[in-house]
């Protein structure tokens, strides 16, 4: 594999909508959770740690066997006990298959995409299969899920206007850190041990779609 095709996924230019989610920040700033750097920092260090055990395990397990997409998209499902991130999953998910399938067409992207007729189409597990089927390397694939939450997070900071440009970048560089921590502890984690890390993160996330003004759809 070229490393052109890493670049390629984790780029801002690839469209698979992640920018039109918050991650849960914009509900978490406007119930004055998240007031100041530091309150950021801790935030992005929660939903690092979040996707490293609720992300990485499901999308591991489908990396190795894709043939238990289903089953791993119904626990994905069951996990998701929050309404607006299970919606935000679900929609990225279908988005990410639909963007593979016209930028790498093959038989086993259409092939996916028929399996998502009757599935819910989760990005965690979703993720999985379809990097296996482009041909991004296990461990690759695991720094893009993680890479991808934390610059999510730091981008939507930005953009609510809790960070700079220079400030967000200079967080994402330290967090490097906690980010090879966390791909080491979670590395091999099983799907059956998932775990919500941050609970109040959840509880604020689930309450974007009551906020009176909102510029993110999660």
């Amino acid at each position: 594999m070229s490393d052109w095709l890493a670049w390629q996924v984790v780029d801002s230019a690839f469209p698979v909508g992640v920018f039109a989610h918050s991650w849960g920040l914009e509900a978490a700033w406007q119930a004055g959770h998240v007031d100041d750097e530091a309150a950021l920092r801790r935030f992005l260090a929660e939903s690092i740690q979040q996707t490293g055990w609720g992300v990485l395990p499901l999308m591991n397990a489908a990396y190795n066997r894709p043939e238990r997409l289903e089953e791993l998209d119904e626990l994905n499902h069951a996990f998701l006990t929050n309404g607006v991130a299970n919606r935000a999953s679900r929609v990225q998910g279908r988005t990410l298959a639909a963007t593979a399938a016209r930028v790498w067409p093959s038989r086993a992207m259409t092939d996916l995409q028929a399996r998502l007729h009757t599935g819910r189409a989760h990005v965690a597990p979703l993720s999985g299969v379809v990097f296996r089927t482009i041909g991004l390397p296990q461990e690759t694939a695991r720094k893009v899920v993680l890479f991808a939450a934390a610059r999510g997070v730091l981008s939507a900071a930005v953009r609510l206007g809790i960070a700079g440009s220079y400030g967000a970048q200079q967080l994402q560089h330290a967090a490097g850190t906690q980010l090879d921590a966390i791909l080491e502890r979670c590395r091999e984690l099983a799907p059956e041990e998932i775990c919500q890390t941050s609970p109040l993160i959840d509880v604020l996330q689930g309450a974007h779609d009551r906020l009176y003004s909102r510029l993110f759809q999660s």
